[in-house]
Parts: C-alpha cells; sequence; structure tokens
C-alpha cells in the first residue's frame, strides 16, 4: 500500500480518465432516477499540483496543463462536466487544484444521488476524510476492493457506476481486475463498469484484455490513449478505458474526445487513439 497518487495528479492518464468519468456521470444524471457511484479506489480526492510531490515528477505539465487552450466547440461539448469540475475547484481560475475521483463524482452528483468511496491506504482515506467531512452523500469504506464491491452492490438505487482503477503496482493486479469486472457484473447485472488501466508494455495490456474478453461478459467498449510509442523502458506511455454498460451517446462521446486528445497530449507527434467493442455491443 505504497502508491501515492499525488505524484501523478493531473497526467495525461489522468485527463482520459477523468474527462470520461465526468460524462459518464453527466448521462447517468440525465435521468431523473437517482444512481450511485461505487469508487473503488478512491485516493485522497483532491490534489494540490504546486505540492512536493506533484512537483517533483511534473506529470501533470503533460497532461492537464497541456488542456488550457480550448478545442473546437464539439471537442469542448464533451469536455463541459470535466471543466466544470476543475473551475469549481479552482474559483480563483487556473488549475492549481486537481479533482481526483471522488471530488468529480461529488460536484456532478444531484441531492438525491450518493457516492461510496472506498480506500484502503489508512493515509489517503484519512485526507478523503477531512476533506470531505460532513459531506452527506458520501459514504467512505477502507476495505480490499472485492470485499468493497461485495458490501456495496447491487445498488439500491438500481442503477449506477463503478469504477475500478488500482495502481497495478502488484504482479496479479491485472486477475485481480478481471476478478472485480466479475464480481460486479454479477452482482449489478445493469450498471456501468469503467475499468482504467496503464499502457506501459504490450504484455501487459494484452495480458490484461484477453483476460477481461475471456471472461465472457458483453457490452465492453474499450477506448485507449497513447502519447508516445511502447517499449520495456518507456514507462507510462498511454492508458485505457473497459466500460461495462456505456450510457446511450458515450460511443460517440469519444469517437470525437479521443482524437483530439492524441493530437494535443501526443508527444512528437506520436499520439493515438483507438477505439473498439472488445464484446459485442448490446442491441
Amino acid at each position: 500500500m505504497n502508491y501515492r497518487h499525488a505524484y501523478h495528479a493531473g497526467n495525461h492518464a489522468d485527463v482520459l480518465k477523468h474527462a470520461v468519468l465526468a460524462k459518464v456521470i453527466e448521462r447517468l444524471a440525465a435521468k431523473d432516477k437517482p444512481f450511485g457511484v461505487l469508487d473503488a479506489h478512491a485516493g485522497a480526492g483532491a490534489y494540490d499540483l504546486q505540492s512536493e510531490a506533484a512537483s517533483k515528477t511534473g506529470e501533470w505539465l503533460g497532461g492537464i496543463g497541456l488542456m488550457q487552450e480550448a478545442f473546437s466547440s464539439q471537442v469542448e461539448a464533451v469536455l463541459a462536466p470535466y471543466r466544470r469540475v476543475i473551475a469549481g475547484l479552482n474559483p480563483a481560475g487556473g488549475n492549481r487544484f486537481y479533482p481526483g475521483s471522488p471530488d468529480i463524482a461529488l460536484q456532478l452528483l444531484r441531492s438525491i444521488d450518493r457516492l461510496v468511496a472506498n480506500e484502503l491506504h489508512p493515509e489517503e482515506a484519512d485526507t478523503l476524510r477531512m476533506n470531505y467531512h460532513g459531506e452527506k452523500r458520501l459514504f467512505i469504506t477502507q476495505l480490499d476492493a472485492l470485499a468493497a464491491v461485495k458490501q456495496q452492490l447491487p445498488f439500491k438505487e438500481r442503477r449506477g457506476l463503478v469504477l475500478i482503477d488500482p495502481p497495478y503496482e502488484v504482479k496479479d493486479e491485472a486477475a485481480k481486475v478481471c476478478r472485480l469486472l466479475a464480481e460486479a457484473v454479477r452482482r449489478f447485472e445493469t450498471g456501468v463498469v469503467m475499468i482504467w488501466y496503464p499502457i506501459t508494455t504490450e504484455d501487459f495490456v494484452d495480458g490484461l484484455v484477453t483476460g477481461i474478453a475471456g471472461l465472457g461478459i458483453g457490452n465492453l467498449l474499450c477506448a485507449e490513449l497513447r502519447v508516445k510509442n511502447t517499449h520495456e523502458q518507456s514507462g507510462l506511455s498511454g492508458s485505457g478505458l473497459i466500460i461495462r454498460n456505456p450510457p446511450f451517446g458515450l460511443e460517440e462521446d469519444l469517437q470525437i474526445l479521443l482524437p483530439a486528445l492524441a493530437q494535443r497530449l501526443g508527444i512528437e507527434g506520436l499520439g493515438r487513439a483507438k477505439q473498439e467493442w472488445l464484446t459485442p455491443k448490446k442491441g
């Protein structure tokens, strides 16, 4: 449990994950009925990009640091909820403070919706409690992610989203993600499940994607953003999302967003994006 997201907050992987997360939540909120969100690896909630940790890596400079200039109106329409959340965290302007997934959810949820934020790391969980003390729509748990899925699903609201984005620090993390997805779908067949994964080596990505596809779960949409070429020593060259039951309209949102992010965040023209149905589309 050594991972601290403060070192990586606002990087290109966060931009992809959080822009899509914000759009998914906005689309869920378009219907009148309440919904729940389970953030299985919540983190601290929000991050200071001028902190020692963020300054040490400077990863945000290649992510949110490149997002200030406006895109086309079509792209900005997809980014709108993400932009609103960042603005809400920085009322004086700029992007010093960067939202983690709990902050994104809480800013976009309505009074009838709720967030379960699960964070196993004790210091991160304590910071999360401190940051959102008194927030009535928030329930914080400090469990292993699989235990949290078993405890919280299915939602009483019968609608909602499960976000799975572990740090992938341990060797069997990909296998754990497969078990998490299988359990979430078994307990909450109609729910949206969003899995984030890093692109480090092709072997890792192939293993994870093959494992997930082999579960026999339908309606899985896969989206990837790469900012440079991938090889053994490249570090984080991109990231991807696998989304079960993507909300209506999200496929079209990604078709607009992904190429724009690849062009903006790509290093020396090496950015590229991919979107495909990993398993057959529903309907």
